[in-house]
């Protein structure tokens, strides 16, 4: 017997505000994902993004002032997709990512939804 799935898959996520992560994670669970992991720090989020089991994660651009690139660098190395959550645009993603999907904050649930339907649809690069 397998260990019990959601249907939707399991999500890594990296946010720093504390109620953001919580609302963010309402919102995944009432679409049917599991909060696999969740970060509110970059070397927290690096070392989850290594070991942790997840289908998807959603990267928080600006982590107490960090910028989320070496925890996106380590995912991409897994081969796992990746949505980046902001508050600033797609021009306040890194350099290297714009070409990936990004929520912008605030965003709504049905927002949500279809962004994760992208990223779990599109090849990983």
């Amino acid at each position: 017997m397998t260990a019990t799935r959601s249907p939707g898959g399991s999500v890594f996520l990296v946010e720093d505000e504390v109620m953001i992560r919580m609302m963010v994670a309402d919102m995944l669970e009432e679409l049917g994902y599991s909060v696999a992991a969740e970060a509110g720090e970059i070397n927290e989020a690096m070392k989850l993004a290594q070991s942790a089991e997840f289908d998807l994660a959603i990267l928080d651009v600006n982590v107490n002032g960090k910028v989320i690139s070496p925890v996106a660098e380590l995912i991409k190395a897994r081969n796992r997709p990746f949505i980046f959550a902001t508050g600033y645009g797609s021009s306040g993603l890194p350099e290297e990512y714009r070409d990936r999907p990004a929520l912008q904050k605030p965003f709504q649930i049905e927002t949500l939804a279809k962004m994760i339907n992208t990223a779990l649809t599109r090849p990983a690069a």
